[in-house]
């Protein structure tokens, strides 16, 4: 649903009831948010997404703000338990990183421009991008988000269920797959992919946008709304 939270809020809060603070900054990466700049204790991300960027390591990073139990921790179940990535992971994503600001950049101003397209055609009822300045946590997110409204969105399609697997299905640029953050496009029916006891709109799809030419992109939703 791309609700925004706002962490240095959260950060208080937790803070005055004697809580560590977590925050999962996978959709927005480094390159967009920060939350440690908040007040945030620890942040973690599927680095298999954003991070790795080319959909070909499973991996995740745990970054602590400040040294101590909390760190000292996470190093001992890293040598005891072996949470450790291979080598080869690690290479890949040391390769990845090197793109991860050029990467981000781009597919945050095509999800932008993706958003704004949708938000004005007929056969979408709602877009859910904080990027948009009618999205409710719209003020937040841009006080949050230096570096971009992130590359994730979701729409609300008009005619229900049938009709948003029907776009889904028809769209040729974008892949029908459930992963996020890889240079290649990707559209899913949320609802379907979580099963019984999902909160997400029957008629909502989510959209990962790449970095193909966004009007590319576009002329894809254009033609499978048709």
């Amino acid at each position: 649903m791309l609700n925004v939270v706002d962490l240095e809020q959260l950060a208080a809060l937790g803070h005055g009831a004697g809580a560590l603070v977590v925050s999962d900054n996978t959709f927005a990466t480094p390159v967009c948010q920060r939350p440690c700049d908040f007040g945030v204790d620890v942040v973690v991300h599927s680095a298999t997404k954003y991070l790795g960027g080319h959909s070909d390591v499973l991996s995740g990073v745990v970054v602590v703000r400040e040294s101590g139990a909390v760190l000292d921790g996470l190093h001992e179940w890293q040598r005891t338990a072996g949470a450790a990535l291979a080598p080869f992971d690690c290479w890949l994503l040391r390769r990845s990183l090197a793109t991860l600001a050029l990467r981000v950049r781009a597919q945050c101003a095509g999800a932008l421009k993706v958003a704004e397209f949708l938000a004005q055609h007929t056969g979408i009822e709602r877009v859910l991008y904080p990027g948009l300045r009618e999205h409710p946590g719209h003020a937040i997110a841009a006080r949050q988000m230096s570096g971009g409204f992130g590359a994730m969105l979701s729409v609300c399609v008009a005619g229900g269920e049938a009709a948003a697997l029907r776009v889904a299905g028809g769209t040729r640029l974008f892949t029908r797959a459930t992963s996020l953050g890889g240079v290649e496009s990707l559209i899913e029916h949320r609802a379907s992919i979580e099963g019984p006891g999902t909160r997400a709109p029957g008629n909502l799809l989510r959209l990962s946008v790449g970095i193909e030419e966004p009007d590319d992109l576009i002329d894809d939703l254009a033609q499978a709304l048709k």
